[in-house]
């Protein structure tokens, strides 16, 4: 690491790797609230927050570990799983009053048809206005499932590899055939259930 005196040592977030500040200034500036999309190995997390002095308020949250309650049975940290947790964030923050936000993806490069922008296409759909081009947003038949349906059914033949790839789905009782009805049905779920205290 650099020394002298002259040298200003970075903040310590930025050090990590956690927090790019130029960044998260300009968001902060632009008055509005932040929709928030994190992505860990296996859940999906979506937050509307709004910068304060004395730290960001959170005021919508939802993650796709809830999803379960509302009758989903694929995977916690796919695309679906990534519209479906935007959805969610999104009914709780128009709930409580938030009417748009601007994306907030962090450190992550904005990949073309990523989770995070499953996600901001959940947050948009649901009524949250959230400023963006559709380029980047991945197309409905990969969100509905539909890419993970076909290599199911393209894996029959093989029944050892499709068990060892869809052990989950099959434990939680959802045919990874069915997914794309699957996800319809758990979207109407969604989209009915009374909002939680997030």
């Amino acid at each position: 690491m650099a020394d002298g005196p002259r040298y200003a040592v970075p903040y310590r977030r930025r050090r990590e790797g956690r927090t790019d500040y130029k960044l998260r200034r300009a968001l902060v500036r632009s008055g509005k609230p932040r929709a928030v999309v994190r992505l860990t190995n296996k859940y999906v997390i979506v937050q509307v927050s709004e910068a304060d002095i004395r730290g960001d308020i959170v005021r919508a949250s939802a993650s796709s570990r809830e999803l379960a309650k509302l009758g989903w049975k694929g995977g916690a940290g796919n695309l679906p799983a990534a519209y479906l947790t935007g959805v969610l964030a999104a009914r709780r923050a128009v709930d409580r009053g938030v009417k748009e936000a601007v994306l907030d993806i962090g450190l992550r490069g904005p990949t073309k048809g990523s989770k995070v922008f499953a996600a901001l296409k959940g947050l948009a759909d649901s009524g949250l206005i959230v400023p963006h081009s559709d380029g980047p947003l991945p197309p409905m038949e990969r969100i509905n499932g539909s890419h993970i349906a076909a290599y199911a059914k393209s894996l029959v033949g093989a029944q050892e590899l499709y068990r060892k790839r869809f052990g989950a789905y099959l434990g939680r009782g959802l045919k990874p055939e069915d997914l794309s009805g699957h996800f319809e049905q758990v979207r109407k779920n969604v989209m009915a259930a009374s909002l939680g205290t997030s």
